[in-house]
């Protein structure tokens, strides 16, 4: 029925599926390392049980036997029993976190892999923040919930049933005494279970947006500078923390909220054990000794009580960040490896648009059943306003996107029937949006191909015009570049990237707006480096500067997702349609340009 609810068990992240899934699939792989960890616990819970029950004989022999030696004794033994204990407790204590750090270097690799293994697409949707919670808070969280685990069973229950049984051997009436308390405690604490999850996953959602005004101001911040958003970015994140603060208040507050009462049923079970002992020693015969033992064990065994008594609250404020992780890393990848396919085997590099339509949101189309051939060996071109497709092009080229309507051919081959890899190993790419990472120049001309010698790199650095300012750092190749390049100038950002391009040396070229951010003598000197580069290879430019691309073999002007003209750029002009418009306009607006910028 479709208006049945869901049971819980069908929840593949609810509490119980998750903690048993986590146990099998990351606990079980170091069983033999657990396994070690649970013998130094049990190790350690006898000690501290043996010190308990020793106590008493050292009561019995002060106050009953008045016997000096057997104090000694006693006491001696239980210097050893203590030491025992501790260096149990710093074995196991070591092995945990062996295990904790393995897990959680695991969770991320995962992650990141999974990250990698996705689409353009998919990150579009979301904001990088995002992932980086998942990343840290999500992959801890695993951790968490096992090391509770573990403790839970190895360590609390290990030495409460240890301390249960010195209580029963001391004084079985006064043993059930104290257990009186067990019922009350965990039917109030079950109750703060539901509210618990509620809030654990709101301070997760929290710290996220915390994070996400954190990353955009700190990369934007020419433009926070530039306009002043230093206040606006302020209130932002305080609004985010406030969340986050309240959040942490309440969630402090019902997570202790069963301290009091534990506290209460605690200290009447303690009365009544004093009363009683106090009793057995007074009215019935007992020792001394055996009531100091089971008190000590009594008030021993309380800590291990309460933190067992809280496991389930424990567990399901961390499950929240496991499965926040967990979520990402199960679903299917949106871009799914197909190694397995063939690879793209190139003869000519001819590229072919066959009848494609695309559109990154329904009822928005952006190519409309758009068809060309990029001859081999030759220079195309696309130009056109904004918006009319011409990037989405070279994102189909790539496979950042699926084609869903029509066909893409590289030399009779659709891209789409080929890896992957294979297509982006033999294509050359200069996006419009220049990205370098956070290393040395020499490491970001690299990038474009693994194993590049010095010489490789110098000489793609000279043809793309950078070796000069490259040099003119104190530090060289050495140079670092900072977060996103922004050490550098945006003409010199964009000279490293072109420099990235000419060392991978493919067959293909595809540059999108790749002198956009030169001034004009560097532009020149760029263009020359791309002619020598694009020479013999296919190669689809985007520009906007129509000046850039006058000697291209064929220019096509896009707009709203078709070619609606093409040709040589003589022949464009001639024919005085789009291209010659667009010529004009930008000739005029140059010309309209040129005295404004003498005058300043």
């Amino acid at each position: 029925m479709a208006n049945t609810p869901r049971k819980i068990t069908d929840d593949p992240y609810g509490a119980m599926i998750l903690i048993r899934r986590l146990i099998t699939e990351q606990g079980l792989v170091h069983w033999r390392s657990y396994l070690r960890a649970f013998v130094l616990m049990g190790i350690s819970a006898g000690a501290t049980a043996g010190a308990a029950y020793v106590l008493g004989q050292v009561i019995n022999q002060a106050y009953v036997d008045r016997n000096v030696t057997g104090i000694a004794i006693f006491s001696g033994v239980v210097v050893i029993l203590l030491f025992i204990k501790g260096v149990a407790t710093y074995g196991h204590t070591v092995i945990l976190s062996k295990i904790s750090n393995a897990i959680l270097a695991n969770n991320q690799r995962r992650l990141f892999a999974k990250l990698m293994s996705e689409s353009i697409g998919f990150y579009s949707e979301r904001h990088s923040s995002e992932f980086l919670a998942r990343l840290t808070a999500g992959a801890k969280s695993i951790t968490d919930v096992l090391t509770l685990l573990v403790n839970a069973v190895g360590r609390d229950l290990l030495l409460l049933i240890s301390m249960i049984a010195v209580m029963v051997t001391q004084d079985p009436i006064l043993s059930l005494i104290g257990l009186v308390v067990v019922p009350p405690a965990m039917l109030m604490l079950r109750k703060l279970v539901k509210r618990i999850k509620g809030l654990a996953y709101n301070q997760f959602t929290g710290t996220a947006d915390i994070l996400e005004t954190m990353q955009e101001s700190l990369q934007g911040i020419r433009t926070v500078k530039a306009f002043t958003l230093e206040e606006a970015m302020q209130r932002r994140i305080d609004e985010n923390i406030a969340i986050v603060e309240r959040n942490s208040n309440k969630m402090t507050r019902v997570a202790t909220r069963s301290n009091p009462l534990m506290e209460m049923l605690g200290g009447f079970a303690v009365a009544g054990c004093l009363l009683y002992g106090g009793y057995s020693v007074v009215a019935l015969g007992a020792t001394p000794g055996q009531f100091f033992s089971f008190m000590t064990a009594f008030l021993m065994a309380t800590e291990p009580a309460k933190r067992l008594a809280r496991l389930n609250i424990d567990l399901n404020s961390q499950l929240v960040g496991a499965r926040m992780l967990l979520e990402v890393i199960d679903n299917p990848a949106s871009e799914q490896k197909d190694d397995d396919k063939p690879a793209l085997k190139l003869s000519e590099s001819r590229i072919e648009f066959r009848n494609v339509s695309f559109a990154y949101r329904d009822n928005e189309p952006v190519l409309n059943r758009m068809s060309f051939i990029a001859e081999p060996g030759k220079v195309t071109a696309l130009v056109g306003p904004s918006g009319g497709g011409k990037s989405t092009v070279l994102a189909l080229l790539l496979r950042f996107y699926e084609v869903r309507q029509g066909e893409v051919l590289i030399d009779g081959q659709s891209i789409a029937g080929v890896s992957r890899r294979s297509l982006r190993q033999q294509t050359a790419y200069v996006g419009q949006d220049v990205y370098l990472f956070r290393d040395t120049i020499r490491a970001n001309i690299a990038f474009g191909r693994q194993g590049a010698t010095e010489a490789e790199i110098v000489e793609a650095a000279k043809a793309a015009c950078a070796h000069d300012f490259i040099m003119g750092f104190p530090l060289g190749y050495d140079t670092p570049v900072g977060e996103h390049g922004t050490q550098l100038s945006g003409g010199q950002r964009q000279r490293i990237a072109v420099a990235r391009a000419l060392i991978k040396d493919a067959p293909i070229i595809l540059l999108d707006e790749a002198t956009a951010a030169l001034d004009s003598e560097s532009e020149l000197q760029v263009q020359e480096a791309i002619e020598h580069l694009c020479r013999n290879r296919t190669t689809i430019v985007i520009a906007h500067r129509l000046h850039t691309i006058m000697h291209a073999d064929t220019i096509m002007v896009v707009e709203a997702g078709e070619i609606v003209e093409q040709g040589r750029h003589d022949d464009l002009l001639r024919r005085g349609g789009r291209y010659a418009s667009f010529f004009r306009l930008q000739q005029r607006d140059t010309a309209t340009l040129a005295p404004i910028s003498a005058t300043a």
